[in-house]
C-alpha cells in the first residue's frame, strides 16, 4: 500500500508541470557534495513527537543514501517550533541560504492557518521561493500531514492552506511533495493505521516522518524507497554512557521492577559507577493516571528514563490507549532535541507468561514504541534468564 500511495503522490506532482530537478543528476553523479536544507515548523524540527533525535529531514538523508550510495549528501534541519512563513522569511538567510544549499524544501502551514491569512501565506511562500532561486537553489514545496480535528486547527482550514501550497507550486512550476495526500491515502484505506502515524493531534511520530521522507525522496528523484525497516538511532543510551565515561553520577527515573535492577546492572558493567535512582511507582494505577504522572518528568533532573507500563492494563479502547501510551512517552522526552535517554521495557520482559489480553496490549504497545523511534528492552524467544541478567545483557549490547 505504501508504494501505491507514493506513486499516486508523484503522479500528482508531475501533473503540476514541474521540470525535473537538477539535483537528481548531482545525486546520481556522486562526484560533488549535495546540500539540502529543510525549513519549517515543529513538524520539521527535532522534537519529542518523533523521539527527540531526528525527524523527516534526517530520514530524507537516509532515504537518499539508500537510492544513491555513492552520493555525498548532507541534509540540514531548519525547523523551529511555532514558526510560520513570516518567521521563515525572517530567518531564511541565516538558517537556510547561509548553508549554500542546492535544494531547499519548504513545509509550513500548520501554524500559519491559525496566525496568517491565506493570501499572506501564499505571498510569503512566493518570496521564499524567489530568494532561494536567486541564491541558486532549487525548491520543493511540501504539504503537511492531515490532522485530528481540533478547535484551533479545523481540518477544512488545513485543507485550504494545503491547496494554497499546491496552487503556488503550480504557478511557480515547482515539484510538490504532497505529504497531506500521502497521509489521506492511508486514512482512506484504514483510519486506525492513519492514527498510528500520529504522536498527538497534529504531530506525526517517526512512522509519519518516515512517510514524509519517502514522499519527499520520491518527489526529488522519481524513485520509491522504503524506510520501514530502519530502527531507532544508535547508540541507544548516549547521555547515560557519556556520564559514565566522564565519571559523573547517572540519574535514573525508572518504573518497577527496573527501579531496583538498573543500579546493580550498571555497576556490574561499570564497577564503581554512582547511580542515583528515583522510583516511578505505577502499581494499581490506570494508564490515564500514569500519563498524568508523566507530565512531571521534564521538570526532573535525570539522565535515563525507563518506562515499563504493566501488562495487566486493559486495552478496552484502542484510541484512548494510543493517546495515553503515546503521551507517557512524549512527556518522558525533553521538548526539543533529546537531553536524556528514554527506553521502554516490554511487559513480557518482566512477565514471561502473558494472557491473550496482555499479549494484545503488548503487541499494540510495541507498535507505538517503534513509531516513537525509541529502543525497547525485550526478552528473546525462549530466553529463560532472570530479568537482572536480561537487563545486564541488554546494557552490555548497547554500549557505544
Amino acid at each position: 500500500m505504501r508504494t501505491l500511495i507514493l506513486l499516486l503522490c508523484f503522479c500528482c506532482a508531475n501533473l503540476l508541470g514541474a521540470a525535473p530537478l537538477q539535483i537528481e543528476q548531482r545525486l546520481a553523479a556522486g562526484n560533488e557534495p549535495v546540500r539540502i536544507v529543510c525549513i519549517g515548523d515543529s513538524i520539521t524540527g527535532v522534537y519529542y513527537h518523533s523521539g527527540g533525535r531526528r525527524a523527516y529531514p534526517e530520514m530524507l538523508q537516509l532515504a537518499l543514501r539508500q537510492l544513491y550510495p555513492q552520493a555525498q549528501i548532507s541534509v540540514h534541519n531548519a525547523g523551529i517550533s511555532g514558526d510560520t512563513t513570516t518567521g521563515g522569511l525572517k530567518r531564511l538567510e541565516s538558517d537556510v541560504l547561509a548553508h549554500k544549499p542546492q535544494l531547499v524544501t519548504i513545509m509550513f502551514g500548520m501554524n500559519d492557518l491559525v496566525k496568517t491569512s491565506v493570501d499572506v501565506f501564499k505571498k510569503n511562500l512566493r518570496e521564499m521561493i524567489a530568494r532561494c532561486r536567486t541564491s541558486g537553489a532549487e525548491v520543493v514545496l511540501c504539504t503537511q500531514n492531515s490532522v485530528v480535528e481540533t478547535g484551533p486547527r479545523p481540518c477544512a482550514r488545513l485543507a485550504e492552506f494545503t491547496q494554497a501550497i499546491r496552487d503556488v507550486a503550480k504557478e511557480e512550476s515547482l515539484v510538490v511533495a504532497d505529504c497531506f495526500a500521502a497521509f489521506e491515502a492511508v486514512h482512506a484505506v484504514d483510519a486506525s493505521e492513519w492514527n498510528l502515524l500520529l504522536s498527538d493531534a497534529i504531530h506525526p511520530n517517526m512512522a509519519g516522518h518516515k512517510l514524509f521522507a519517502e514522499t519527499l525522496a520520491q518527489a526529488i528523484t522519481g524513485q520509491t524507497v522504503s524506510l520501514r525497516k530502519i530502527g531507532p538511532p544508535m547508540p541507544v543510551l548516549p547521555h547515560a554512557f557519556a556520564r559514565i565515561k566522564a565519571a559523573q553520577p547517572v540519574r535514573v527515573l525508572a518504573m518497577p521492577p527496573y527501579d531496583e535492577l538498573i543500579k546493580p546492572a550498571l555497576q556490574k558493567l561499570y564497577p564503581g559507577v554512582e547511580v542515583k535512582v528515583t522510583p516511578w511507582p505505577v502499581a494499581g494505577q490506570t494508564l490515564a493516571q500514569i500519563e498524568i504522572a508523566a507530565r512531571k518528568v521534564r521538570s526532573m533532573a535525570q539522565d535515563l528514563v525507563i518506562i515499563a507500563v504493566p501488562a495487566d492494563l486493559p486495552l478496552l479502547d484502542q484510541q484512548q490507549f494510543h493517546h495515553d501510551y503515546s503521551w507517557i512517552m512524549n512527556n518522558s522526552l525533553s521538548f526539543g532535541p533529546q537531553q536524556w535517554d528514554v527506553v521502554v521495557a516490554l511487559p513480557s520482559t518482566a512477565k514471561p507468561t502473558l494472557s491473550q489480553e496482555e499479549q494484545r496490549h503488548e503487541a499494540f504497545a510495541q507498535r507505538l514504541i517503534k513509531a516513537q523511534d525509541l529502543s525497547m528492552i525485550t526478552r528473546r524467544a525462549g530466553d529463560a534468564s532472570l530479568l537482572f541478567e536480561i537487563l545486564s545483557t541488554w546494557l552490555a549490547q548497547h554500549q557505544p
